[in-house]
């Protein structure tokens, strides 16, 4: 538990999965919320309620309403309209503690010399709270983003959704001169994926948490199986937890990683140099594999640990 992260999410099936593994793996000092994967109110709402099912006592902070500069666009396709479709949804009871992420991100980041930011979610926050204090960038343990991509995307052919439904912010981020970043994309994320035998084996714990988390994936399974023929669904989120937490089961490669901010068909594309001999600086870890059994082992604990 000696890590300590801010969680920046946009609660997505994955990212509920993402709460309750970084939960057990590390201290997480707040969670922050911002819109991406359904609106700021809904996937809020979704922060609140997976910490409400798991009892964390986590302060959940609301944060930007929208991107930069592109109009706010969602993924009712993959999520559903409130963005954590499947099972019976209970009331949410708790209440944000603030509606100022980008503020509670600065002044946690000067409080910690030690923080990790794990943006999982499009980086609206974090280029916000760069860009108010530039001073955080030297003062933090590094960022681990899920998000990007080398190779195909899944918004659009060349760009993953979170970069593509903010890739200003994401610029801003990765041109920002963090000392550690570390990029986990569609080309790592689609490595580590749930299927059937994991959503069995969470009803087979049993308990509140294990069940709507099973409830989850049956859902996330179903649109796979619909869209793409697929059995399996990636955990997308959870990568950018345990390249914090688990570093081992990784293999990184240094990169100097750009975004196309208004490309015709390509906003949003995360543009890695993989030059042999470049010249270009390296900004980025970007993941290339991941022990997927040993990752998924994790994921599937700390889900059934709230059992």
């Amino acid at each position: 538990m000696s890590l300590k992260v801010i969680l920046d999410c946009d609660p997505g099936h994955d990212d509920a999965v993402a709460i309750l593994l970084a939960a057990r793996q590390c201290e997480v000092l707040a969670i922050t919320t911002v819109s991406g994967n359904a609106p700021l109110e809904l996937t809020t709402a979704n922060a609140l309620l997976m910490c409400q099912l798991a009892g964390l006592d986590i302060p959940v902070h609301a944060g930007a309403e929208g991107p930069l500069l592109v109009p706010a666009a969602h993924a009712p396709r993959a999520h559903g309209a409130t963005g954590l479709d499947g099972p019976p949804r209970p009331d949410v009871h708790t209440e944000v503690a603030s509606n100022n992420a980008v503020s509670v991100i600065i002044e946690t980041a000067r409080s910690h010399d030690d923080v990790w930011l794990v943006p999982v979610g499009p980086l609206t926050n974090i280029a916000l709270a760069i860009r108010q204090a530039p001073d955080i960038v030297e003062r933090v343990a590094g960022i681990s983003l899920m998000g990007g991509a080398v190779g195909p995307g899944n918004v659009t052919p060349t760009a993953e959704f979170n970069i593509w439904a903010d890739p200003h912010a994401a610029q801003i981020v990765l041109a920002a001169g963090v000392p550690l970043v570390r990029m986990a994309g569609l080309n790592l994320t689609h490595q580590l994926c749930v299927g059937p035998n994991e959503t069995a084996a969470l009803r087979a714990q049993g308990g509140i948490v294990p069940e709507f988390v099973a409830g989850l994936f049956d859902f996330y399974l179903a649109g796979y199986r619909e869209r793409a023929g697929l059995d399996a669904a990636p955990m997308h989120d959870p990568c950018a937890v345990l390249a914090v937490t688990h570093p081992d089961l990784f293999t990184f490669g240094a990169r100097h990683v750009d975004v196309e901010t208004a490309g015709e068909l390509t906003r949003g594309m995360t543009v890695a140099d993989e030059r042999p001999g470049t010249d270009a600086t390296p900004n980025c870890d970007v993941a290339y594999r991941i022990d997927a059994a040993a990752a998924l082992e994790l994921i599937i604990d700390a889900v059934c640990s709230y059992g």
